[in-house]
């Protein structure tokens, strides 16, 4: 039986005991895991000249370097480094590091504290990044790891108010080897909850999904935002009875509010009463994901963090600086219980607007911190040469958000190709849509090109309607495991 979670007690603690807590926790990570057990690590630390023992609490990260995706590939691509961020403890390294208490308690515990050490660090499950860099990088987890990852699915189905044990949650993420769908599948098992995955739209379909959510009664439905409404939408077409579903968490994308509104319409005309839909935020890297807590569809209470389990800076892009409580920066994670694949001081590429708060939440009372909810990632931005003179920085997150936003628009897909198919010439950018039945498709193409034009400052050079048949088919709805939002045809 799991022990006792301290969440509770934990989110109510003050600003003062969080930092005092995230102090201990991370001069133990560097002194007794990461310098001792982890090769990359000990390498940067001796290359920066950083005695571990220097490293005291959370003010004094800025002294160290920060680690990157580059890094990852890096050592992923070397045979010899493949498991370099895999902590590897030994003997010798246990005795050199280890403080006196837990040396004692290994060798007077006998078998099984030996055993308790095999279940820390010998990992026995990977993950995969999405592949965002030219290779998925793997992650391994440890059965601690995994026992963590349960606590912090544990703790965001709290958030999330979906804490009653008759809950009954359908996990429509894409089944794969990627953190979303497992994260989800083993907070059921942590929990105690119903959680029954379809593995998305490539698995179960449509159909098979709709027909497990009116079977079992769904009280939650969590998964990608483009397949969520996608079978909303079917659901309301065919007259579906969720009349149960309370709750709808998104992962994997930002969400809009007027996406949310678009879902809550679907699901009040299946008998849906009052719905709460919320978004997450997480990344294979950090091993766990976090979530908004209840509030109206269009306003977001931000993304309420563990600081228990891992810490979050806000950094200057360019210059790596640390920033102050509220500003706009990059994201950096820190893990602070993880063995198996460890990272410290990791870029995650998000650019948060509005950063990081550590004030309680004027929603749910907790005192954790939260990370605003408006997230950019760097991949996103294209650089597109669309004039002879110069190239054009394109946001396609923010173009993406102003199409799902449109009422008039059912789907969409943002094409960016050669212009006449000629490597020499022109970017173009093309806009594919669906429009919702009894709407003008000139005037929805018309709204298109505005919106976008004053959300980006760049103006689609094509904008064509098409039905939703086409419009799923070109994204791949139930034949790729995440839709093809955004189409690159450019030659590489």
């Amino acid at each position: 039986m799991r022990s006792p979670s301290p969440w509770q007690r934990l989110s109510r603690s003050s600003a003062a005991e969080l930092r005092s807590l995230q102090d201990r926790a991370l001069a133990r990570l560097v002194n007794e895991e990461l310098y001792p057990f982890s090769p990359h690590y000990r390498r940067v630390f001796d290359a920066a000249r950083v005695d571990p023992r220097s490293v005291r609490g959370v003010a004094d990260l800025a002294r160290l370097p920060l680690t990157t995706k580059q890094d990852l590939i890096a050592a992923q691509k070397d045979q010899q480094r493949r498991t370099d961020f895999v902590l590897q403890p030994t003997p010798e390294r246990i005795r050199a590091h280890w403080p006196l208490a837990r040396k004692l308690a290994l060798l007077l515990g006998g078998a099984q504290a030996r055993e308790v050490l095999r279940y820390a660090y010998t990992p026995n499950f990977l993950t995969f990044t999405t592949g965002r860099s030219s290779e998925p990088i793997a992650f391994a987890y440890t059965p601690h790891d995994l026992e963590v990852l349960g606590e912090a699915i544990a703790r965001m189905f709290d958030i999330a108010a979906i804490n009653s044990s008759s809950e009954r949650v359908v996990n429509l993420f894409p089944f794969a080897p990627h953190l979303a769908f497992w994260a989800l599948t083993i907070g059921g098992f942590a929990t105690g909850r119903m959680v029954v995955p379809t593995g998305g739209g490539k698995v179960m379909g449509t159909e098979g999904s709709l027909r497990l959510v009116e079977r079992i009664g769904a009280t939650a439905l969590v998964g990608t935002p483009g397949f969520l409404y996608h079978m909303l939408r079917a659901a309301r077409e065919e007259q579906r009875n969720l009349s149960q579903v309370h709750t709808v968490v998104l992962g994997a994308e930002k969400v809009p509010p007027g996406l949310k509104q678009k879902m809550l319409e679907a699901l009040q005309a299946c008998g849906a009463g009052k719905v709460t839909i919320l978004g997450t935020y997480g990344f294979t890297e950090a091993r766990m994901a976090f979530a908004e807590c209840p509030t109206a569809y269009e306003v977001s209470s931000g993304y309420h963090v563990f600081p228990d389990l891992g810490v979050f800076e806000i950094i200057d892009p360019k210059s790596g600086e640390v920033l102050p409580e509220g500003s706009d920066g990059e994201l950096v994670y820190t893990g602070l219980t993880g063995h198996g694949t460890c990272i410290l001081r990791y870029r995650t590429g998000d650019l948060c607007v509005g950063g990081i708060t550590r004030q309680t939440c004027p929603h749910c009372g907790r005192n954790v911190p939260r990370i605003a909810s408006e997230l950019k990632r760097v991949s996103e931005q294209h650089a597109l040469n669309l004039t002879k003179i110069k190239g054009t920085l394109v946001d396609l997150s923010s173009m993406g958000s102003v199409l799902m936003q449109m009422p008039s628009v059912e789907e969409w897909q943002v094409v960016m190709r050669k212009k006449n198919d000629d490597p020499l010439d022109l970017d173009e950018l093309q806009v594919r849509f669906a429009p919702r039945g009894g709407i003008a498709v000139d005037e929805v193409a018309e709204q298109i090109r505005t919106k976008i034009l004053q959300a980006t400052e760049v103006a689609p050079n094509q904008v064509s309607a098409h039905s939703l048949k086409e419009m799923l088919g070109y994204l791949g709805m139930e034949t790729e495991m995440k839709e093809k939002r955004y189409l690159d045809l450019r030659p590489k």
